[in-house]
């Protein structure tokens, strides 16, 4: 039995000849999406000074030190999506073995001399300026792009109407040498999202479904034995269980996940106003430039402008499922659902355990939290999505 109907996938080679006007191609971009984006992490940058303004011990006593930073970052990230729109998903699929290895790799040095640790993670490469890389947001457009790569190879060429089991555990197999590695570190809500995309990627793939039950039910027994055989690092542990039980130490494993929601429990209806947050300018809330930067909304701007957040995420989600849907290449379809289930999960986490209904898992939210590595790499994916809607035949 398969999964998501795929009826007719056939290439079109003809769309960049089409749209000859430079103009042609800005007519034909999610715009929706696109300002979505861009007011997600203009919304962000005020956030984040916002969460950092009055810390010297991380702003170096420079207030507008993060804000800056966040700039550049979101700068870079767009500059990336352009890139990516330029070349085109078809171009890149070309190169997905070389990225896919280069993704590889840059996962391994971390675990060599090389990495450092960041909150109880061994999942960074220090740079150096103050500047640092986590592979692992890259590893999760990578897993995207080879496992799209493999399981749409006949199926667009007109060969098969859906992946076979070989080539289903080809393209699993080739996902899981990075997860297995960035486990190691231990970055559990990095593969915790990459398990997501798997599972998005066949759905949308027409795969068998009994790959997918097989998966739901492998994932939930490893879970058991990576708990029953004390796999996890201690701060994995507390987390867990300061999520199952709230009232435990307080003021320790718990505090966190307590100040967080007395955070967003403070701002009610329309916030107490931007920089005017008493937790946040109190600094009670650690991490509130990443990981917690969704307490600052809560906070300040309060329910609506939380909620902004959400429909803007929303929007960005929406568009996709249409690009997605209107594309004609199964290639162009994987990828477009495999980036939907990370924005999904990874905002429904994020938000999630700063409201107490998920474990702290040290996600970033999109667009909004602070960091270079998950901002070029949402963008880079943005790209990805743009350049699907672009390249699809006019017709549709």
């Amino acid at each position: 039995m398969a999964g998501f109907s795929v009826s007719r996938y056939a290439p079109d080679r003809g769309v960049w000849g089409r749209l000859t006007a430079r103009d042609s191609v800005v007519r034909r971009l999610d715009w929706p999406m696109l300002g979505s984006a861009i007011a997600l992490s203009l919304i962000g940058a005020a956030l984040v000074y916002s969460a950092t303004r009055g810390r010297d011990s991380l702003n170096h006593g420079d207030p507008y030190y993060f804000l800056l930073r966040h700039a550049l970052n979101t700068g870079i990230g767009f500059a990336l999506m352009v890139g990516t729109i330029w070349l085109g998903h078809r171009t890149l699929r070309g190169a997905v073995p070389v990225l896919y290895g280069l993704s590889v790799l840059l996962v391994l040095a971390v675990l060599t001399p090389l990495g450092a640790t960041v909150n109880g993670a061994h999942a960074w490469i220090i740079i150096g300026g103050g500047f640092s890389l986590q592979p692992s947001e890259f590893t999760k457009i990578t897993i995207i792009l080879v496992m799209a790569m493999i399981l749409a190879a006949r199926v667009d060429a007109g060969d098969q109407l859906y992946p076979d089991h070989r080539t289903v555990a080809k393209a699993l197999g080739l996902a899981l040498l990075p997860m297995v590695i960035v486990m190691g570190m231990p970055d559990l809500g990095s593969v915790m999202v990459m398990a997501v995309i798997v599972l998005g990627v066949l759905l949308a793939s027409g795969a068998s479904n009994r790959w997918v039950f097989g998966l739901l039910g492998a994932g939930a027994a490893g879970a058991v034995a990576v708990w029953q055989l004390g796999l996890l690092d201690d701060y994995q542990i507390a987390r867990f269980a300061a999520f199952a039980n709230p009232a435990l130490d307080p003021a320790g494993v718990g505090y966190n996940t307590n100040q967080a929601r007395i955070a967003i429990g403070s701002g009610g209806l329309t916030g107490t106003g931007l920089f005017q947050g008493t937790q946040t300018t109190g600094q009670f809330v650690p991490e509130q430039q990443t990981d917690f930067v969704f307490t600052v909304a809560g906070e300040e701007l309060g329910f609506l402008g939380a909620g902004l957040i959400l429909v803007l995420l929303g929007v960005v989600l929406w568009r996709a499922c249409r690009i997605a849907r209107e594309t004609t290449e199964l290639y162009g379809t994987i990828v477009a659902a495999g980036i939907i289930a990370w924005f999904a999960f990874q905002a429904f986490e994020n938000i999630g355990m700063t409201l107490g209904i998920m474990p702290v898992a040290g996600l970033p939210l999109p667009f909004v939290s602070y960091g270079g590595s998950s901002m070029f790499a949402v963008w880079v994916a943005i790209g990805l999505l743009q350049s699907i809607r672009v390249q699809r035949p006019m017709s549709a």
